[in-house]
């Protein structure tokens, strides 16, 4: 009888386990060393928005490494992942117009809904492969905008406005910029390790060994698709933490959250750090966010010049940003 998880004396290929050279823990730490420095440097003269900008950053980089689980590892391209994002702010939101703002119960329920809504619509749209699958993804997305346009109890279509945000034990914890700031990073921290882990371990072993042959990983005993929709579930839960804090960041929950448009913004998150890296999924967002907000200063029509410029980037580039900083290093020997 087969398993999802085989004794410890079984083993994927080895040629599917994961590199973990020096380098590759050493870029992470620089990541976020440099991160929890920049509150320091706003206080030395640089612009205070940046800090608001790049927290905005950090928070849409952990639906960004959410989604490099699931497609960098697993191999599954999908075009409705900011339907997670939308779940956990519209769950935020929702409990926060209700008058529940504790973060230790919405945090529960937004983790439980995302979840349910992983195991639910990944166990339909893993039957399928390829193209199929981003489509049935990209359905399962446009419901879930389509559902929050007719909640018309919580601002339909016009979204809604927060007036209030998430407390710990009646504490305001996102009230000072740079407290939310270091919340943020914090949990893209958390985020990052648990991810690494879990690439890490058995089951990351299995998920990309099955990226590169899902038949011959099923033939040694490994119940394939369990394992994705294991990743999928919680790749979308991971996503849901991202949308409670971009509602308490922006006070404002809309059904644009959720949109086909977003759930493409952060493929290109993923495609501009370095699919599969992980910590490429933190670049791609940060230097998406930062281009965006640059571009933006300097002509309405920067739509026109920022779109080029990923694709030119993606083309004449290999592996993204975390694979440049890859030559950087200079060659291998040995």
């Amino acid at each position: 009888m087969s398993a999802v998880l085989p004794t410890a004396t079984q083993n994927p290929p080895a040629a599917s386990r994961p590199a973990a050279s020096p380098a590759r823990r050493l870029a992470p730490l620089l990541i976020f060393g440099l991160l929890a420095l920049l509150p320091l440097a706003t206080a030395l003269g640089l612009p205070s928005p940046w800090l608001t900008l790049v927290t905005r950053a950090m928070i849409l980089a952990i639906a960004a490494l959410s989604l490099d689980l699931i497609l960098g590892v697993g191999g599954l391209v999908s075009f409705g992942h900011a339907a997670f994002v939308g779940i956990g702010a519209y769950g935020a939101g929702i409990l926060i117009t209700e008058g529940q703002t504790e973060i230790l119960v919405a945090l529960p329920v937004v983790l439980v809904a995302c979840g349910l809504f992983a195991a639910v619509t990944g166990y339909v749209s893993l039957r399928t492969r390829g193209v199929a699958f981003i489509m049935i993804t990209l359905a399962f997305g446009q419901m879930a905008y389509y559902f929050a346009q007719a909640l018309s109890a919580y601002g339909g279509d016009d979204g809604l406005t927060l007036y209030e945000k998430s407390t710990l034990f009646g504490r305001e914890i996102f009230a000072n910029r740079t407290g939310f700031y270091y919340i943020a990073l914090g949990t893209l921290a958390l985020c990052y390790w648990l991810a690494r882990r879990l690439v890490a371990s058995r089951f990351g072993r299995v998920l990309r060994a099955a990226r590169e042959n899902a038949v011959r990983v099923t033939v040694t005993g490994y119940e394939v698709d369990h394992v994705r929709l294991g990743a999928y579930v919680v790749s979308g839960m991971m996503a849901g933490v991202s949308g409670l804090l971009l509602a308490n960041q922006t006070d404002f929950v809309s059904p644009a959250f959720i949109s086909w448009q977003r759930s493409g913004e952060l493929i290109f998150m993923v495609v501009l750090g370095g699919v599969g890296s992980l910590y490429g999924a933190v670049l791609g967002a940060l230097a998406f966010l930062v281009a965006e907000d640059v571009l933006s200063g300097l002509t309405q029509h920067w739509k026109a010049i920022f779109g080029p410029l990923i694709v030119l980037f993606v083309l004449f580039t290999r592996g993204g940003i975390a694979g440049m900083m890859g030559k950087l290093r200079g060659p291998r020997h040995g």
